[in-house]
């Protein structure tokens, strides 16, 4: 994500570099670089420009301390201004009413239908919230079997009617049903087109005025850059829409569309997709995203998106068990499927501050745990536990089973075995400073 414009963000901040302070002279020669930058990554022109003009014009006669180099501090304030041009606050969704009635809107091919399975997945999972989904997609072949399919996978049910094709009729029947179920959240997913067209215009202005939905949400391919501009002003002079969403942030993209869309139509963008999975969802921050964009990493986000898998009685169980030296393989499969569950493995690598740089060459796989949950698996219940010792005769066993080769399963074994020791003394030693913390005040009478 990004990752051009970071580079090229990057090469511009060295024209400062080694320079004893901001002038008129080198503040026009790094702009004029910066501009490219944003223009290489599809940035609309006018935004761009402004943007140069804003970040110029805060940074001409601003006093360096001897403790702040040029640079940084032209770096602080391109941060600041790409977190303003992005929204400057994170915007939430409007769940009032009862039912709250979502309704999508963008082209064919945006990725309406899964972000409306995310999006339910999500209020349903950290909202507490009964949501149903209203399939009104009347014209995509298997679009209606799509969307069943998706809410199957995450548990919530699907209103569709295959008898009808007014989606009008169908979206008030999905509302009906849902005062009538209980279901508190109703999204609609609606048909799109190609390209924009008077037609799915007049049907989607329908379904507002016969819905009057709490939210109505613009859902955009990134991939598409400066195009994706053009698509929401053309709805949003429609739709008056109350926020976008921009999916497949995690493709090629240049990210042109998430800095351009704020102040060429000033609506919010409220999500980001950075994936295909259910879970792979994530409220936009403009602050987090200026911090990743200038390589800074958004170690917040990572801290959250590992709360989220955070078991407090599993936590303590496994406390236990790390200072009694009982880790074992069950627990360290548990740890995995947490990791998995966090998302992209080079996404969330890319979150730590001075990663991103280093790995962005790298084919990071999704699958990379595989080979060591197969040598895992392959284990009978008693070597899993370690109440057994895995002598070679077992370990030819195993990298039969698993389809690895008993070099790979040694290099395991041995890792696992050092790192099991390793925590087992940090949780000792974390014990020990917090009976020292707790015996201090009785120390100091």
């Amino acid at each position: 994500m990004f990752e051009n414009l970071s580079e090229r963000l990057e090469r511009s901040f060295k024209i400062l570099k080694g320079q004893g302070s901001i002038t008129e002279i080198n503040v026009a020669e790094t702009m004029k670089d910066v501009r490219k930058a944003l223009l290489e990554a599809d940035v609309n022109f006018k935004t761009a420009k402004q943007f140069c003009n804003d970040v110029k014009e805060k940074a001409i006669g601003e006093k360096v301390l001897t403790s702040v180099k040029p640079k940084e501090l032209m770096v602080k304030i391109v941060h600041d201004e790409l977190a303003r041009l992005m929204g400057g606050e994170e915007v939430g969704i409007n769940l009032k009413g009862n039912p709250s009635i979502i309704l999508m809107s963008g082209l064919q091919g945006s990725g309406k239908t899964t972000f409306s399975g995310k999006l339910a997945n999500m209020l349903r999972s950290k909202k507490g919230k009964n949501p149903l989904l209203a399939a009104c997609d009347v014209y995509r072949p298997a679009a209606i079997e799509q969307l069943k399919v998706v809410g199957a996978g995450i548990q919530v049910p699907v209103f569709s009617d295959e008898s009808s094709k007014d989606p009008v009729a169908i979206a008030q029947a999905a509302v009906k049903q849902a005062k009538q179920m209980g279901n508190d959240v109703v999204i609609v997913d609606t048909a799109g087109r190609l390209a924009v067209d008077e037609e799915m215009m007049d049907e989607i202005e329908r379904l507002k005025n016969a819905l009057e939905p709490q939210e109505i949400l613009f859902v955009v391919d990134a991939m598409t850059g400066q195009d994706a501009v053009n698509t929401a002003k053309a709805f949003n002079e429609r739709l008056d829409f109350d926020g976008v969403i921009l999916t497949k942030l995690d493709g090629d993209t240049r990210g042109g569309a998430a800095l351009s869309i704020r102040s060429v139509v000033n609506k919010p963008i409220k999500f980001v997709g950075t994936g295909e999975k259910m879970e792979a969802l994530d409220v936009f921050y403009p602050e987090r995203m200026a911090d990743r964009i200038l390589g800074m990493g958004d170690i917040v986000s990572l801290v959250e998106k590992a709360q989220e898998q955070y078991d407090e009685e599993e936590a303590r169980k496994l406390q236990k068990k790390l200072a009694k030296n009982q880790f074992d393989f069950d627990d360290f499969l548990k740890q995995i499927g947490q990791i998995k569950k966090m998302g992209n493995l080079k996404d969330l690598a890319s979150m730590i501050p001075g990663v991103g740089k280093a790995i962005k060459n790298l084919d990071i796989d999704d699958d990379a745990f595989k080979s060591i949950e197969a040598i895992i698996y392959s284990m009978t219940p008693a070597e899993r536990s370690l109440s057994v010792s895995i002598d070679s005769s077992r370990r030819k066993r195993i990298a039969k089973g698993s389809g690895t080769d008993i070099a790979e399963v040694n290099r395991l074994l041995k890792q696992f075995m050092e790192m099991r020791k390793m925590m087992s003394t940090f949780s000792k030693n974390k014990n020990k400073l917090k009976g020292l913390a707790a015996g201090l005040p009785n120390l100091r009478r």
